[in-house]
This record gives C-alpha cells, structure tokens and sequence, in this order.
C-alpha cells in the first residue's frame, strides 16, 4: 500500500512515498530510531490524528522538498523538515512535539522522499513492512478523516469555531464534521502553514 507520487513542479527523480497505518503497536521504537539518528529509519513519521487531508500532508512534503532543493533547510533533513512543514510556528521542538511520532501514536502517516537512486517503492515497502506493527490502510481523505482529531487540530492551528448560524443545520460525517466545514478547515490550516516565516 505505499504510494508513489510525484508531486508537480518537482523533480521528477525526487519521488514521495506515502504509506498510512492504523493501530501501530510499535511507535516508541519507531521513535528511538528516530533520536538514535539510526539513517535506516529516516522517514517523516508523522502522527496521523494530527493531519486533516491529503492535501494538508502533501503541502508539507512540497515545502520540505522544496526547501531541500533551494538548500533553505532548517533542521537536520528533507524528512524532518516535512514534520517541521506542519507547523505553523518556527518553533522545531514544538513541531515535533505536536506532529511527530511519540510514544503514544496509534495512527501513523509516514513519508520518505527519494533523495537516493536506491531508494524505491519495493526498498521503502520492504522496510517499513518489517518494522511497523500495524494496520495499512489507504492514503486518501476517507481515511485520514477516520484517524484526525479535530479538537487537536484546532487548537494546534488556533482555529476558533465559526459562529453558529440559526436554523442551520449540519449533516456530519464519521468525522463528525461536514465535508464543508472540513474544507474550510483545510483552507485555515494550509495558510498557517504558507504564512510561517513569511513574519
């Protein structure tokens, strides 16, 4: 179930691989590696309750990757830039804190961008086949929505809610929100992140 995508105006060689589980038994190893700086799991393990979309994952790979290109890195590498592309801060600690992988995480989205000629969809499934204990469902909207917490993201972004309308009625999904209000949301989101460091 790993993904490849190329994302537009993006070299073509500089593929993204995207695979989401549920149910992970593992994360706290997962998160050792990470602070060992064990090079085999270089990855940008993401909470996956922490994202709202496909498009809300994807934009922050593009920034990353993007600043990868133009050499604008802030922390240590393409895929820890992807986390830290999340935010809506500058600060690094932070956004790992909020959006990557803990010791808790039950539901992970994990990225790995092709930076090496070596590094394949079969090498990337192999990998993370042997080392994540957990369920591989489908990278789509459908999916994520299921795992987001709402509440979280919210005030992650400091998102306030919208005034209640009279005689408005939503219909929810499984989320519990509308497809309109998750838009919407999307939108916020995605222009807290385009507006990081612009200040």
């Amino acid at each position: 179930m790993v993904q490849a995508i190329q994302l537009a105006h993006i070299p073509s060689d500089l593929t993204l691989f995207v695979a989401l589980y549920r149910d992970v038994k593992n994360a706290a190893f997962l998160r050792e590696q990470l602070l060992a700086g064990n090079t085999d799991f270089e990855y940008a393990f993401i909470d996956a309750s922490t994202v709202i979309s496909t498009k809300h994952a994807l934009a922050a790979a593009f920034r990353a990757i993007n600043d990868y290109l133009n050499d604008r890195l802030k922390s240590r590498n393409v895929h820890s830039e992807t986390v830290y592309a999340l935010s809506p801060n500058n600060n690094i600690g932070e956004a790992f804190r909020r959006f990557g992988v803990s010791e808790t995480t039950k539901d992970l989205l994990v990225m790995k961008i092709a930076t090496q000629i070596q590094i394949t969809q079969e090498s990337v499934t192999r990998h993370l086949g042997d080392n994540i204990q957990g369920e591989e469902v489908p990278f789509e909207d459908r999916s994520i929505q299921d795992i987001s917490d709402i509440n979280r993201i919210k005030k992650i972004y400091k998102i306030a809610p919208p005034p209640a309308r009279k005689g408005n009625k939503q219909v929810a999904g499984d989320s519990g929100i509308s497809k309109d209000q998750t838009s919407n949301l999307e939108v916020q989101i995605l222009g807290a992140m385009a507006l990081r460091g612009a200040t």
